[in-house]
């Protein structure tokens, strides 16, 4: 049995269910450091960079999943459902922290969104992560049909290419961490492309 195949069978015995449950640790314990002054000089913007980052994080490890099975041969699918939901409760996280704790204001957040574009495109990516969480269930599969159901969840590229642009405008100046995560979108994305599919598709001439 190969390395590959005794991990799937290990995971097999691993439910999904404690990952929702682990979730709730990291915010709760960012908000404890951030009320006990462990988060520096700004801790509601340092909350805000590491919740909103952390659910970056978690949507890229989603992201990882498929092309982990195809390339490694390591089966991790029955968690991305579940990792899915949490890089979004993540973001809504991060959405409230700012709206609430920073700005304080839903007249001046509102106008936030229209004037600064990396707002407007953090917003963009979020509006599109809604539709992908309403419809991460079993019913939602059904009701749709599996091929709809695919198509619609692609927008998970879209979401992932917007957020890594939003945390590279959100810095100022030039610094190496958002673009150290965008390299890793390109090369995620670029991962899913069956390359001698393309290749071998007969062209027009």
């Amino acid at each position: 049995m190969s390395i590959s195949q005794s991990i799937n069978t290990a995971l097999r015995r691993v439910p999904a269910w404690p990952i929702y449950i682990v979730s709730v640790i990291p915010p709760v314990w960012y908000l404890y450091l951030g009320f006990t002054g462990g988060l520096g000089f700004e801790p509601i913007k340092e909350l805000e960079h590491r919740i909103g980052l952390l659910g970056f994080q978690v949507l890229l490890a989603t992201l990882a999943i498929s092309p982990i099975r195809k390339y490694l041969g390591v089966n991790l699918i029955r968690y991305r459902r579940a990792l899915g939901l949490v890089g979004f409760f993540y973001i809504v996280c991060h959405l409230l922290v700012w709206a609430a704790l920073d700005v304080q204001a839903v007249n001046e957040a509102l106008a936030d969104i229209v004037k600064r574009p990396y707002i407007t495109i953090g917003m963009a990516g979020f509006a599109l992560l809604i539709p992908l969480a309403m419809t991460s269930n079993n019913w939602s599969i059904r009701r749709m049909g599996p091929l709809k159901w695919r198509r619609l969840h692609q927008l998970s590229y879209a979401t992932v290419i917007l957020g890594g642009i939003h945390f590279i405008m959100a810095r100022k100046g030039f610094q190496l961490e958002p673009w150290f995560y965008m390299g890793l979108v390109v090369v995620l994305l670029g991962l899913r492309v069956d390359l001698g599919a393309w290749f071998a598709r007969p062209r027009r001439a």
